[in-house]
């Protein structure tokens, strides 16, 4: 279970999609988070609850951070 995301972060999730891949990048943040598949480009809403339980590693960082440090 991850902690912390951000826009542009790859994110490891639990099961595998449809298409084999299991990695997305976060597109969108909120009470929702918008994911598209890196391997297929299909785009998902999750909840954030439901997100943060199927996330397993946040793989690289994005650019933004939810604390307002830069990388």
């Amino acid at each position: 279970m991850i902690e912390q995301f951000a826009l542009g972060d790859h994110i490891a999730m639990k099961k595998p999609h449809a298409c084999g891949g299991n990695e997305w990048i976060v597109t969108r943040t909120g009470a929702d988070v918008k994911l598209r598949c890196v391997q297929c480009g299909r785009v998902v809403m999750l909840d954030r609850g439901e997100f943060l339980r199927r996330a397993r590693k946040n793989l690289t960082e994005g650019t933004e951070r939810p604390d307002g440090q830069e990388n």
